[in-house]
């Protein structure tokens, strides 16, 4: 079972997390009731309410999960790059791989990216000190005035690569290189660098 929902929660919660991003990701946020939740992860009703304080918000409990769990990882991972374009590749590189390696967190991210305002917060968070500090070093073209659309198209990018990898359309290695490399030549870098730190080698998820 793909658990990419389970963030150090027990057992019984763990398989109704796994079923409620299931559910969402077929149905919509505000289609699933209980009888379907305790149906797809194999429970009685009362499990549901007894090991879920407050069913109502469980789509942005789990939301709010997967942010902080992803954005945990990604910045772990990261902690040994310093320049800015490489750790935004990187970054997105990453991602667009765990929607591969994840199928079930993967059309989660995709599904509700582009609309929840945690799921938006996290591809955020995950690139906007480093978009910062790369346009104060020169690194990037752009004005700090122009950081929340930059903002904006690397994260509409890289839920577009997620989306490419689950439809079949590219590997997570091709679409995560090609996605990164056009978005730091979006920022202003030069494009045979952008390449390269494109193509980098990638650390591990953990």
């Amino acid at each position: 079972m793909d658990h990419g929902g389970c963030l150090h929660v027990p057992n019984v919660k763990c398989r109704i997390y796994d079923a409620a991003m299931r559910l969402f990701s077929r149905k919509g946020s505000d289609r699933v009731t209980i009888s379907d939740l305790a149906e797809e992860a194999g429970v009685a009703r009362g499990t549901i309410y007894n090991a879920i304080p407050d069913p109502g918000r469980l789509f942005e409990d789990i939301a709010g999960d997967l942010a902080s769990e992803m954005l945990l990882k990604v910045r772990g991972n990261l902690e040994a790059i310093s320049d800015p374009p490489l750790r935004l590749a990187c970054g997105i590189r990453l991602f667009i791989r765990r929607s591969h390696e994840e199928p079930q967190w993967g059309r989660f991210m995709v599904h509700f990216g582009f609309s929840n305002r945690t799921l938006q917060g996290l591809l955020a968070g995950t690139s906007g000190e480093d978009l910062r500090l790369g346009i104060e070093n020169g690194r990037y073209a752009i004005q700090h005035e122009q950081a929340n659309s930059a903002l904006a198209i690397i994260g509409g990018a890289t839920l577009s690569g997620m989306m490419l990898v689950q439809e079949g359309y590219k590997t997570w290695r091709d679409a995560g290189s090609e996605v990164a490399e056009l978005v730091l030549v979006s920022l202003g870098v030069e494009r045979e660098e952008a390449g390269l730190l494109s193509r980098h080698r990638l650390p591990e998820l953990a």
